[in-house]
């Protein structure tokens, strides 16, 4: 008999090992004044984040690429020839001056 009591004991004691302590499952705690309540508000939203308008430079104005109007060679020659007869050269000095103004 007191075998059979050992065994019973054993037997209560592995029930209570392997089911686990069944009484702290069925407590259940009330509610404390120092924990958060449950349904908390919502959150404030977030702030509004706006992109700054950046300013814009005055671009330059265009360059005109538009290659001037060239004389023609004969042109410059009568310019050069005139030139040096208001600067009061000779014939013979006109013509050397003429010839270097134009292919310039």
């Amino acid at each position: 008999m007191i075998v059979m009591r050992d065994i019973r004991a054993w037997y209560a004691v592995a029930i209570l090992l392997l089911c686990g302590n069944i009484a702290a499952h069925a407590q259940i705690a009330p509610p404390s004044p120092f924990l958060p309540p449950v349904n908390l508000p919502p959150p404030i939203p977030p702030p509004r984040i706006e992109i700054p308008v950046v300013p814009k430079l005055n671009a330059p104005p265009k360059a005109n690429l538009k290659a001037p109007t060239q004389n023609s060679f004969g042109e410059r020659v009568r310019r050069c020839l005139d030139d040096g007869a208001a600067g009061g050269l000779g014939p013979n000095e006109r013509a050397a001056y003429s010839r270097a103004c134009a292919n310039q």
